[in-house]
């Protein structure tokens, strides 16, 4: 989608430990990393010290006007107070016909099977409030027309948890919601007992779309 070839500059807004910038690397782009967290940009630069590595937000990129060829941010605007803003500056970093890929999830629409459909809104609802965008992924297209980008297409890719490997998260997000005072104790620990449960014949499932949005600077 970002449409690399040998040489291409582009960044990873987000880049996190650096995974994305290495493979981009190893595929001979010129690829640099940002991020807000030193921790993460030093440990991506323990991990790759040949790539460039910065600390920088979406909203002011360390990069002149037109000086990339693309742009890719992997859950990274529903972070975003202001992500107009962050793709305001992802069109003038790039080049005319510059490519930027945007990836995130929807915080509303976690999928998860359960025998009491309410009480799982409910939780699934005060996570999503806890994310300054929690439904951001879903205005990717206008988001990206908005500011001045073109051929935009969006795609959905669902990713399954199922087993008892999913079970960190589902409990992650029971604790959230009895933090958030969204429910009690009990309901919490109900269930996840029914979670539990699930998982123990195979029967736990959770599917999260991923919304993939791909675009041109005009």
């Amino acid at each position: 989608m970002l449409t690399l070839k040998r040489g291409s500059a582009v960044v990873d807004v987000g880049c996190g430990a650096g995974r994305a910038v290495a493979e981009m690397a190893d595929r001979g782009a010129r690829a640099i990393g940002v991020d807000t967290s030193e921790e993460m940009l030093a440990e991506a630069r323990r991990r790759r010290s040949d790539c460039r590595f910065e600390h920088s937000k979406a909203e002011q990129l360390p990069f002149e006007d037109g000086e990339l060829d693309a742009y890719r941010a992997d859950k990274v605007f529903h972070e975003l107070d202001d992500p107009s803003r962050a793709l305001a500056e992802a069109r003038r970093v790039l080049v005319p016909g510059g490519r930027a890929v945007l990836v995130g999830q929807d915080w509303d629409t976690f999928l998860i099977d359960s025998d009491d459909a309410a009480l799982t809104r409910v939780i699934v609802h005060a996570r999503a409030d806890l994310v300054p965008g929690p439904r951001t992924a879903r205005r990717y297209r206008s988001l990206l027309l908005d500011a001045g980008f073109r051929d935009v297409d969006v795609q959905v890719h669902t990713v399954v948890f199922a087993g008892d490997g999913a079970l960190p998260m589902i409990s992650g997000l029971a604790e959230v919601a009895h933090k958030a005072r969204a429910i009690s104790r009990m309901e919490a620990e109900g269930w996840l007992a029914e979670q539990r449960a699930r998982a123990e014949v195979d029967r736990l499932f959770v599917a999260v779309p991923l919304f993939i949005a791909s675009s041109t600077r005009a």
